[in-house]
């Protein structure tokens, strides 16, 4: 059962996410805070599996409380459900450590991959997101120097597994593009992380992004 905290300022949009998600059966709300605030005190004494966090609300904001969140316990799963798909959101919120982002207009289905997704440890972009990402680092012209230097860190296929992290596919697709077993690509995303100091699929998928290992049509 994976338990999750809904984050919402308006009552309405919390009550209908709690009739949706109660009604499938390996989910549970087990919680709800209307802003940021609440969200970082329920969090602590709930300790949910994910915590789905609306951005915009009065107050301690989305983005502020999931890295309060985040910084509170590097293992917290946050899912950024909201109306806005607008780039800096999009960057904010994956920069503050949410594991994954989904508009509001997601259907029941993708709001519940989603949560398991997340819950599992993997990053969870939605398509139109994913490809406002990619878009807004090609704009940034040159790569960050940093990140493009660490990527030498990396081994040929460590390299190629980030990018296709980065591309937002799952481990089971990875070991299929590669033909490789499921562990063994594993073994290589855990690698990745320690090696760039990275907590996560999400933050790699930045990492990515800034080193300028995905571009458009790439």
């Amino acid at each position: 059962m994976i338990r999750v905290l809904l984050v919402d300022d308006q009552e309405m949009v919390r009550e209908g996410f709690s009739v949706l998600l109660g009604a499938i059966p390996d989910i549970e709300v087990v919680g709800e805070a209307q802003d940021g605030r609440e969200a970082v005190e329920k969090v602590a004494a709930l300790h949910p599996d994910v915590v789905l966090m609306d951005i915009r609300m009065p107050g301690t904001n989305g983005l502020d409380a999931t890295r309060e969140i985040v910084a509170a316990d590097a293992d917290a799963k946050v899912l950024i459900l909201t109306t806005f798909d607008l780039d800096e959101y999009v960057y904010q919120a994956l920069r503050t450590g949410a594991s994954g982002f989904l508009l509001k207009d997601a259907s029941v289905g993708q709001l519940a991959e989603g949560v398991r997704v997340v819950a599992a440890g993997e990053a969870l972009l939605a398509p139109t997101v994913t490809r406002r990402l990619i878009s807004q680092f090609s704009r940034l012209g040159n790569p960050s120097p940093p990140a493009r230097e660490r990527v030498g860190e990396l081994s040929e296929r460590e390299t190629e597994v980030l990018t296709l992290v980065a591309h937002g596919m799952s481990n089971v697709e990875i070991a299929a593009r590669l033909v490789v077993a499921e562990s063994t690509v594993k073994t290589h995303v855990s690698r990745v992380l320690v090696k760039l100091g990275l907590r996560d699929r999400t933050q790699a998928a930045v990492f990515a992004y800034e080193a300028r290992l995905v571009t458009p049509g790439g």
